[in-house]
């Protein structure tokens, strides 16, 4: 298969199960860009069935896959890394047709993922696992890292081509082989398109297996994934309430999960921050893709002292944000997925400004497009500003403060623990702080966006559990200890 992002033609895609693109025999449904509703793309709509066969694939490709020498996946993984690299500008288009993404966001998605893809390609050297001393004489015990088996995954429309390699590159790279349910809105940039590199790029059959399928359909594929032996570990990137859901299916199933959720992200702006970088990191980690992020900044704590000079000047700088169409290389602001996330948008602004919150840019939609968004004075009872919901979109709200341990305390009560930031020239001041955070990352001096291929990124409390980068070794292996006695044993009957 081919992927194409011609204007005014549509990719027909297929399922990638056991190193073949199949024919569809169920239905296909319709991907549209969200900027002007053009179809994209037909894509399968699969089910049961397809998700039955991408397992067992992925089963029966996983114990060559777990003995392959560390040189050989090496070589797979900086191959794929060269194919995407090659890609790049093919690549922004289809982001920006199918899921709105800016180039800005989209060549973001593609260095990291070129970045981890190379860094992946070492992993397979790591220390295989430790001796530890016994009491027993003559007893040696070692104790072993080894993959799970087969790992499926859900990938999200959202960061879709970066988010969808973390979600698989990081068992593969591990030892495990692979199932993946991409997001209905994006399907392509979230799996399908991966598909492709890890094809050129030589891995083997059934190693990476895709299912896609037509939205509201996705329980016939999570049902296989739940219920199947061979599945050892279900690794979802999505929201908190899906994940409760699926939580429930694992339970019942004793699934292991990794789970990469949602997050509310305060940044707090102390007396001494410098202010123009504050305004630079505010505004890259508010509206990049639109907030539509889940280490996007929600709401951001600025000291009184310096509130009114920060608020002018983040105001005039998002005011000179380009929205439009993302294919535009300019654009920044481009359309949101879909109409209801446009509506959840409105909804808590107009609900904010009926509270008496005011408005300092923003606060309008034009078709999916919708301005980003500044709320300053806001009530504490306006849903965009409790922290109990994750408002998924370009909205700000800012607050002013008098006291930095009133501003912690508001930050910290909400029960997401992703990321957040800090800012100030006091090096100490602000280590002190982040060490008190309840969250996963805490970034002193940088966005709650900041992001690279090895670190350990994911969350706490409702943001859910596991660790991307290098440490996902502990989520995507297990332990084994043997022991080698070479002295007879003595025993109590």
């Amino acid at each position: 298969m081919t992927i194409t992002v011609e204007q005014g033609s549509a990719t027909v895609t297929t399922h990638f199960i056991n190193g073949e693109w199949t024919d569809a025999e169920s239905p296909t449904f319709a991907v549209t860009n969200p900027f002007n509703g053009e179809v994209v793309a037909e894509a399968a709509a699969g089910g049961r069935r397809e998700a039955e066969a991408a397992v067992a694939a992925a089963a029966a490709a996983y114990p060559a896959w777990a003995a392959l020498a560390p040189g050989e996946r090496q070589r797979l993984f900086l191959k794929a890394a060269d194919i995407v690299d090659r890609r790049h500008e093919e690549l922004v288009e289809l982001m920006a047709v199918e899921g709105g993404a800016s180039r800005a966001f989209s060549s973001f998605q593609i260095r990291l993922s070129s970045a981890m893809l190379r860094q992946a390609a070492g992993w397979g050297y790591l220390p295989a696992g430790d001796v530890i001393r016994s009491d027993i004489p003559g007893r040696t015990a070692t104790v072993t890292r080894k993959p799970l088996g087969v790992v499926a995954g859900f990938t999200p429309w959202n960061g879709a081509f970066y988010l969808a390699w973390r979600t698989f590159l990081l068992p593969l790279a591990f030892g495990n082989t692979t199932v993946i349910k991409p997001s209905e809105l994006a399907p392509m940039s979230a799996g399908l398109v991966h598909a492709e590199i890890l094809e050129e790029a030589g891995f083997p059959a059934g190693t990476f297996n895709v299912v896609t399928h037509a939205p509201g359909e996705a329980a016939a594929i999570s049902d296989v994934f739940f219920e199947s032996p061979a599945v050892r570990c279900i690794n979802f990137t999505g929201s908190d309430k899906t994940a409760r859901i699926l939580g429930a299916q694992a339970g019942r199933a004793l699934k292991r999960m990794v789970l990469e959720l949602g997050g509310f992200n305060p940044v707090i702006l102390l007396d001494d921050a410098d202010i123009d970088e504050s305004i630079k990191a505010v505004t890259f980690g508010a509206f990049l893709h639109q907030g539509q992020v889940c280490m996007n900044s929600r709401k951001i704590y600025v000291d009184r002292s310096i509130h009114d000079e920060f608020v002018a000047g983040l105001t005039a700088r998002v005011k000179s944000l380009k929205i439009g169409d993302p294919r535009d290389p300019e654009v920044i602001i481009g359309p949101l997925i879909n109409e209801r996330a446009v509506q959840q948008i409105d909804e808590r602004v107009q609900d904010a400004l009926n509270r008496g919150a005011t408005l300092e840019t923003g606060g309008h939609s034009d078709g999916l497009i919708y301005e980003p968004t500044i709320l300053t004075h806001v009530p504490a009872d306006a849903i965009c500003t409790t922290g109990a919901d994750e408002t998924f979109g370009p909205l700000l709200v800012i607050e002013a403060f008098d006291d930095v341990e009133t501003a912690f305390r508001a930050a910290q009560d909400t029960p997401y623990g992703l990321s957040a930031s800090i800012m100030t020239r006091d090096r100490s001041r602000g280590l002190d702080l982040a060490e008190r955070f309840d969250t996963g990352i805490v970034h002193i001096n940088a966005p709650t966006m900041a992001s690279e291929a090895a670190l350990p990124v994911g969350g706490v409390k409702d943001s859910g559990w596991g660790r991307s980068g290098l440490y996902a070794i502990e989520d995507f292996t297990e332990l084994r200890l043997t022991t080698v006695s070479s002295k007879p044993g003595r025993y109590p009957f």
